[in-house]
């Protein structure tokens, strides 16, 4: 079953630039093989690095905890060195209307 996956990651590190290049690439290392893309912004701000990523695609999670275990997982240590905060929402894919699954 596949699922609409919508994260939002929010990183952050002392200044010391390339910092979206990083969470780039460790995006890129732990979601290697799904079906997601993500758009980074950055913002320094009192001498610290701030980068937002909003991942977004299909996934083969049906929930937010089975997402936090994959990230348990896969993640490396930079990124959970750099996370501060997250938000995420998995909607799995029903049958039919979506708001029944059966029609």
């Amino acid at each position: 079953m596949t699922s609409e996956t919508y994260i939002d990651f929010c990183f952050m590190r002392a200044v010391s630039g390339g910092f979206t290049l990083e969470i780039d690439e460790l995006l890129k290392n732990t979601f290697a093989k799904k079906r997601l893309n993500w758009f980074l912004e950055e913002k320094t701000l009192d001498g610290a690095e701030m980068v937002v990523a909003e991942v977004k695609g299909m996934s083969d999670w049906t929930s937010e905890d089975e997402t936090i275990q994959f990230l348990e997982e896969h993640a490396g240590e930079k990124f959970w060195e750099y996370l501060q905060g997250y938000k995420m929402f998995i909607y799995p894919v029903l049958r039919g209307c979506n708001s029944c699954g059966t029609h």
